[in-house]
Formats: C-alpha cells, sequence, structure tokens
C-alpha cells in the first residue's frame, strides 16, 4: 500500500510545458489524449491551437489557455498553431495582433523577442481564420447545395422572436424552405455586394424544436461592409466564429480543440459542421480518406479574487482612466503583469496550480503572488535598498575611507555586476522606521520586543559592523534628520567580540557617496474587495477600488543597479521584490523607477476587510517588534490546516464488491478501485446500519488514501470512505440515531480522479500518514469538514468546495452535516 501511486494524479515527469521546470498534471483532457493516441485516433498526433480575436488585451484568463494549450501539445511532442479569428473586422487592430503575439511568445519562450536561429513558438507560419475565406465559403455553398442551410430574410429583432426560449420550442422562418437554386443565387448577390448591411444573412437549416438553442438554425454568413487588416475590401460577407472555427480546425487538422465551458452549448454545432462537410472534399485529404477530425473539449475559465477579468470591465478601467492603460502594471493583462515584473515561469506555475477541470473556481489572486514570490526567490539578484531614507554619520571612521563588503555569490544572468563588494563609508543611509524615535526627553518607550535602532541603542548593519546611536539631530520641527552614531570595528561581517552580547537586529543601508536615487512605485491589488461589485449597488465594482493601489517612495539603492537591464528583477532585502520599470524607468527628475512586483510575504492573507494603507511606509513590509510563541502559533494556525490538507491523498474510488466482515457484524468489507497499478485496495467501513452491500456496490466514492492501513478484527484496511452524518432525535430505543450519506464525487469523474479544494494550490499529499504527528494531520483537517447550504462538500469555509477534475463532490441530501 505504502508504495502504491495512481496514475491520475501522477506528474507527467516526461511531459512538461514549454521551457518550465514544473510538470504537467493529468487531468480529464489528458486521459482523453492518452485514451486518443492508444486508439490511434488522428493517426495518434496531438495538435492544438490558440485562436484568439485580434480586437483587444490578453489578460490571465487567455494565458491558462495557452499554457495549457501549448503545455499539452509539448507534452505528448505534438504542435501548437497560432491562428487568429479575424472574422469581425470592424473590431480588429493591427495594434491587438502585435500585442498578442508578444504575449504568447512571452509566456512559451519568456521574451517578446524573436530568439535569432531558434524556431518560432507555434508550429510554422502564424494562421489567420482569413486564410480560410474563400474554403469556408466554398463550404457554405456546400451546404446549400445539400439543402442544409438557406438565405433569410427575417430581421434581427423577428429572428429572435422565432428562435423560441429554452423552455419554447422555435419557429421555422417563412423562407426556411427557398429552393436550392434560389438560395444558391441569393446567397451569391450576398457576396457580390448586391444587398446592404442587414439585408439578410445565410443561416443553418437544423432542427428549430432542438433543446439547445444554439442549433435552432443558427446563422453562419453576414454582410458587413467593413475593411479586413488582411483581406481589405475582398469580402462584403464574414462567416459567425462557430462556422469558421469548425472549419478552420478541420483543415489545420487540429485534433483537440480545447476551449473553454462556455463553448460547451455550441459542441454541437461545431461535430453538425464537421460531419456534413466531411463528404464536400473541401477539408483535408485525410479528413476524407482516413477519417481524421477534430474534437471538442471544454474546460472551467479561469475566475480570479481582488480582479476582474471581464473585458467589459477592463475596457471601462481604461477608457474612465482608473488605471493608466492596458499595460498598468495593476491590470491582470499579460502586458501589464509584463511590466509590473511577473516573470513568465510565474504565470506558468501560477496556471499549473490551478490545473484543469469542468469545476467552477475563484482564485484567490495570493495564489498568483505565491507562484511570483517561489520563482523570484530562486532567480531575482538581492540587492541593498532604503526607503524613505534618513542619515548617519559614523563619528569615529576614517575620513574618506571606503570598504567593500562581499556578499554571498548570486546568480549574474540578470544583473552582470551583482557579485561586485558593495561599498561602505562614513555616511550612509537607514530607512526612517528602522529608528525609533523616543523624544527629545526619552520619554516615549519603543514597543516591546523592539530589535532596531533607538538614541542609545545598538543594531547591526547588515554584511557590515554594529553601529550605536550616540546623538540625534533635529530640524526646526523637532523632526530627526540626521543619527550621529560609532561603529565597532570588531564586529566586521557578522563577528561578535567575545565576551559581548549579540546584537539581534540587522537592517539594510546604503552608502551616502555611493547611493543612486531612486522612485519605488508601490503597487498593491486593484480592489479592495474578494468579489468586486458583489456587495455594492447595482454591482458597481468601481466602488471597491483600492485608493492605495499606487504609492510612490523615495529611496536609495546600492550601485551594483547601474546598467541594470530594463525589466530587471530584483529582490530589495527586506522590502519585496521590484522590476526596473519598461516604459517609465526614470521620472520626470531622471530618477530609476522600480515597480513591486510582490512583498517578501502576503500581507493580506487572514484579513476579513481589508483597508488602504494610511502613509507610504504602510504599504512596506515591516520588521516585528516580536512576537510572543503563543500569539504567533495562534496566528498560524489556520494557514497550519490549510497545508494539512493538502497533505491528504483523496481521489475518486469505485466500490467492486461489498461484504460483511466475517468477526464483526457492523463492518463492511469492500474492494475499492482508487486507480491503483497494485490493483483494488480492502476497506473497512462500519456503513453496515446504515446503508445496504446493494447500495454500495458500484457506486463511486471519495477515499483517503495515505491512511497508515490498521487491522480492523484481522483484516488490513487500506483507506477510509468519506461521508457526512447528522443526529436525529428518534428517540432511545431506535437503533440507529443518526443519517450518514457518503460522499459523491461527479458521475463523470474517472476512478483515480484527484479530489482537492477549490482555489486552493494542488495537494502535495504525504506518502503515507504514518507518524504520530502526521496522523494528527486527518484529525485537524476533519474538523474543518462539512457539507454547506447546497449539499456540497467544503473545507473550512462553506466556498471552499471539494472538486475533481469534472465538478463538485457533495452528499444526498445532508446539508451544514460534519464530513467524517
Amino acid at each position: 500500500f505504502s508504495s502504491a501511486k495512481f496514475s491520475s494524479s501522477d506528474v507527467l515527469d516526461d511531459l512538461s510545458t514549454s521551457d518550465s521546470k514544473y510538470g504537467l498534471l493529468r487531468n480529464f483532457i489528458t486521459n482523453i489524449i492518452d485514451s486518443d493516441i492508444a486508439a490511434n485516433k488522428n493517426g495518434g498526433r496531438v495538435v492544438t491551437r490558440f485562436p484568439p480575436e485580434p480586437n483587444g488585451y490578453l489578460h490571465l484568463g487567455h494565458a491558462k489557455s495557452i499554457n495549457f494549450n501549448f503545455g499539452v501539445a509539448k507534452a505528448y511532442n505534438g504542435l501548437t498553431n497560432m491562428r487568429f479569428d479575424d472574422t469581425n473586422p470592424a473590431k480588429e487592430d493591427m495594434e491587438y495582433v502585435r500585442s498578442i503575439l508578444d504575449d504568447v511568445r512571452w509566456l512559451v519562450t519568456g521574451s517578446t523577442i524573436p530568439l535569432e536561429g531558434q524556431p518560432t513558438p507555434w508550429n510554422g507560419d502564424i494562421r489567420h481564420a482569413s486564410d480560410y475565406f474563400q474554403i469556408i465559403y466554398n463550404c457554405a455553398e456546400y451546404l446549400i447545395t445539400n439543402g442544409l442551410a438557406y438565405v433569410e430574410n427575417l430581421t434581427q429583432e423577428e429572428m429572435k422572436l422565432y428562435r423560441g426560449t429554452l423552455t419554447e420550442p422555435g419557429r421555422e422562418s417563412p423562407y426556411r424552405n427557398r429552393s436550392i437554386e434560389e438560395n444558391l443565387s441569393l446567397f451569391r448577390a450576398m457576396k457580390n455586394g448586391d444587398f446592404p448591411d442587414g439585408h439578410c444573412v445565410l443561416r443553418a437549416k437544423i432542427d428549430m424544436s432542438s433543446g439547445n438553442i444554439n442549433m435552432r438554425d443558427p446563422t453562419l454568413y453576414r454582410i458587413k461592409r467593413a475593411s479586413h487588416p488582411i483581406t481589405g475590401n475582398q469580402w462584403c460577407i464574414y462567416p459567425m466564429y462557430d462556422f469558421a472555427h469548425a472549419i478552420s480546425d478541420a483543415v489545420e487538422e487540429i485534433t483537440h480543440s480545447l476551449c473553454t465551458l462556455e463553448f460547451k452549448d455550441h459542441r454541437p454545432l461545431y461535430d453538425w459542421t464537421i460531419d456534413n462537410l466531411i463528404p464536400s472534399g473541401f477539408l483535408t485529404e485525410n479528413t476524407t480518406k482516413l477519417g481524421w477530425r477534430p474534437s471538442q473539449y471544454e474546460f472551467s475559465r479561469l475566475n480570479m479574487q481582488y480582479t476582474v477579468l471581464s473585458k467589459r470591465k477592463l475596457i471601462q478601467l481604461v477608457t474612465e482612466k482608473h488605471v493608466s492603460g492596458w499595460d498598468d502594471p495593476r491590470m491582470p493583462t499579460v502586458c501589464g503583469l509584463r511590466r509590473r515584473g511577473y516573470p513568465s515561469e510565474a504565470i506558468k506555475l501560477f496556471c499549473d496550480r490551478v490545473g484543469i477541470s469542468k469545476a467552477e473556481n475563484n482564485i484567490d489572486i495570493s495564489v498568483l503572488e505565491d507562484c511570483a514570490r517561489e520563482v523570484l526567490n530562486q532567480q531575482a539578484p538581492r540587492v541593498l535598498a532604503v526607503a524613505d531614507p534618513i542619515k548617519v554619520t559614523l563619528l569615529n571612521w576614517p575620513a574618506d575611507k571606503v570598504e567593500l563588503f562581499s556578499p554571498e555569490p548570486q546568480d549574474a544572468s540578470q544583473l552582470a555586476n551583482i557579485n561586485n563588494g558593495i561599498p561602505f563609508s562614513g555616511s550612509l543611509y537607514i530607512q526612517r522606521d528602522d529608528f525609533f524615535d523616543t523624544g527629545i526627553d526619552g520619554s516615549i518607550a519603543p514597543p516591546k520586543g523592539y530589535k532596531r535602532l533607538l538614541p542609545g541603542g545598538t543594531v547591526r548593519l547588515k554584511y557590515a559592523y554594529v553601529i550605536r546611536c550616540e546623538n540625534v539631530i533635529r530640524n526646526e520641527k523637532n523632526e530627526v534628520t540626521e543619527l550621529i552614531c560609532s561603529y565597532d570595528a570588531a564586529t566586521r561581517s557578522g563577528v561578535t567580540p567575545e565576551g559581548s552580547k549579540r546584537v539581534k537586529g540587522i537592517i539594510q543601508w546604503v552608502s551616502q557617496q555611493h547611493a543612486v536615487p531612486a522612485e519605488l512605485a508601490l503597487y498593491d491589488r486593484l480592489f479592495l474587495t474578494a468579489y468586486p461589485g458583489k456587495d455594492q449597488p447595482d454591482g458597481n465594482f468601481l466602488l471597491d477600488l483600492n485608493p492605495d493601489s499606487l504609492k510612490t517612495c523615495p529611496a536609495v539603492v546600492e550601485q551594483r543597479v547601474l546598467g541594470a537591464p530594463l525589466g530587471c528583477q530584483l529582490q530589495f532585502e527586506r522590502l519585496g521584490y521590484f522590476c526596473l520599470d519598461t516604459i517609465h524607468n526614470r521620472n520626470s527628475d531622471g530618477v530609476l523607477k522600480f515597480n513591486r512586483i510582490v512583498g517578501l510575504k502576503d500581507t493580506w492573507s487572514g484579513a476579513a476587510t481589508s483597508t488602504a494603507s494610511s502613509t507610504v511606509l504602510d504599504s512596506l513590509p515591516k520588521s516585528s517588534p516580536g512576537v510572543s510563541g503563543k500569539e504567533e502559533k495562534e496566528n498560524t494556525a489556520d494557514s497550519v490546516v490549510v497545508e494539512d490538507i493538502r497533505r491528504l491523498d483523496l481521489r475518486v474510488g469505485l466500490v467492486l464488491s461489498a461484504e460483511k466482515h466475517p468477526d464483526a457484524d457492523s463492518l463492511y468489507v469492500e474492494k475499492v478501485d482508487c486507480g491503483d497499478v497494485t490493483g483494488p485496495r480492502t476497506i473497512i467501513s462500519g456503513l453496515v446500519k446504515y446503508m445496504s452491500a446493494e447500495e454500495l456496490v458500484g457506486r463511486k466514492v471519495v477515499v483517503l488514501c495515505n491512511l497508515k492501513p490498521s487491522k480492523m478484527r484481522g483484516i488490513l484496511s487500506e483507506g477510509m470512505l468519506l461521508a457526512a452524518s447528522a443526529p436525529i432525535d428518534a428517540g432511545n430505543e431506535v437503533e440507529v440515531n443518526e443519517v450518514v450519506e457518503l460522499l459523491s464525487p461527479p458521475i463523470d469523474a474517472s476512478v483515480g480522479d484527484v479530489v482537492q479544494v477549490e482555489g486552493f494550490l494542488p495537494p502535495k499529499p504525504d506518502e503515507q500518514l504514518k507518524s504520530k504527528s502526521a496522523m494528527e494531520v486527518w484529525k485537524r483537517v476533519a474538523m474543518e469538514l462539512k457539507t454547506n447550504g447546497n449539499k456540497e462538500a467544503t473545507f473550512a469555509n462553506p466556498k471552499n468546495r471539494l472538486v475533481t477534475s469534472t465538478g463538485v463532490c457533495s452528499v444526498k441530501s445532508l446539508t451544514n452535516a460534519a464530513i467524517r
């Protein structure tokens, strides 16, 4: 049992996204691809595509699609086509085309610049739906000649009335039964420009009584006189997206057309189009002779907290100037994230952790921020910087003397001179909030446990010496303008002289003589609430804008940053991760401008409500003056439980058999398939009182798979079935005094599919919870598991649902019930 693994959650070790070191997790689509390859469907090939409309800028939702389409193709040694869906010329612009190509290239390769001698990240040339306009037109004529399409003269309003509703069937148009000859003549007249815009459309002839409104004679072509960025004025009729999409996929011999769930109801039309055009000869020879054809599969779109991904809302933010533009570093656009300084590897890691499933999701933006920290911690050079500086003069430092201090060696790929020494002189800058002013008379006491500098106190300057504050210089307003200090020569580079007390406080510094002036753009979350507009009148999301999402702060930085390339990502020690702005890299005074990417830690977590910072320095991380062990434990308890559930190996299982235990009438001995390569597990459960063996067999269940195996009346149990229970008041004479209902995964969930908390990082289960402390993990998690008002299984919060790749786990009837 301890060595058993299950295939459906394994990381594809040899299948990784682009150049990322992070593995591509298996999901329901990779399971489909595995089956297709095994059946030699489409010749065993994997070809995907990314087909954006060139009418806007890409955002994080698109990044998820890019990451998966390119990643899954590379994982299976396949190809990904880059195709623009340019079927609506009125809204298209070459500016968008250039931006989209930059974004895709950056997400896949890490650079917006094509690398000399390197192939493009996509398969061959950039493609366009307009490349196939003649083929698409020929396909439309083929449908007409086969009685499968007709020219419609109803107005848009009349078509809407004839279409029907979700509960009422549609009505056939009076023009539906025109002859093939008349339809062909009218369609050619549409093409030749004989009719004005909106005069008529071409519709598919399918089924006006279909339960799927998309199949009620959908529009295939419309008249639109607009100059096309590529074809110019060659065409005055343009195909609708659904029609062009299916044909383009077929012509390019796409195998797996991957899109988000809002296109699920469009899939029947996608299949109808291809099925009816296979005999036409207009697709490909392989389609006609070998039966190659694309198939559409849908996964859930990305939803995120503390931001908006709606194109309409993003346009509103830009046009009403709530942000500086589409590349504003607070925007969730790919170009905005790139300008802020997010590494492409962090976006890939985020997309991998969000995963691919059919379950609705709402991901906290902290997951993205954590991914940035994880990547930047590995690759961002560390330099000293001081925000809101105050001058320090060392009385006993020799005049004009400069020493060099050598930090730990670092990777020089981002900053060529990162391993040069850091100069130290008798005039320095430290951060203003690293000094506590006790007042002119010394009557103001510092916080308990304060470890930084105060009058008469000591602090260590990182890499350098211990200094003591001897005197405080003030201006006419009694504001501190300078600190007069002394240094201890015997404390160089972390040394504590024998007999001396170790100085605990360590702060950063910059030599005044060698300081580089800088401006820090302290970017924060654009919205104050997780769901902008949800609790506002009329859902006005603008009322939840964070007024402090951008603050600026003067700073000085050590001279090693000189010569840093635009976009260089740096860790300013104790301040956060910063990036040299790629557009306005100097302010109006010629001072270097650095954008804060993320802080060194999440300052939003645990806050029920978040308010804007009152000062610029409130936006910067603070050194803790000292927290007691008890307080620290209380503050971190929630995060411990969150990490606990990621240590659990929860999977979808299938009960193959259930028999009563030979030595215990209250127990079942079940054989459960959990996707292990070693075969079904034996699991003992106490469900005899609550359901029959017949009710168990053939049922999909949720199984905790990494508990330490234990013997129950002589038989080893290798897991636990999860169930919800609630007490019932039926009197003392009733044997069963509670209702128990097994957790059920979605009916289409695969055996072995991972069960995880929606919006949380993917599980990293222990191989086995066998130590005493590890066994406490399940106890802590069990206290937080219950059903919500919708009978869905949740963890710690009614919104944190337990999900598989295909949907939510739930019970039959119990609400607000404990899960055990």
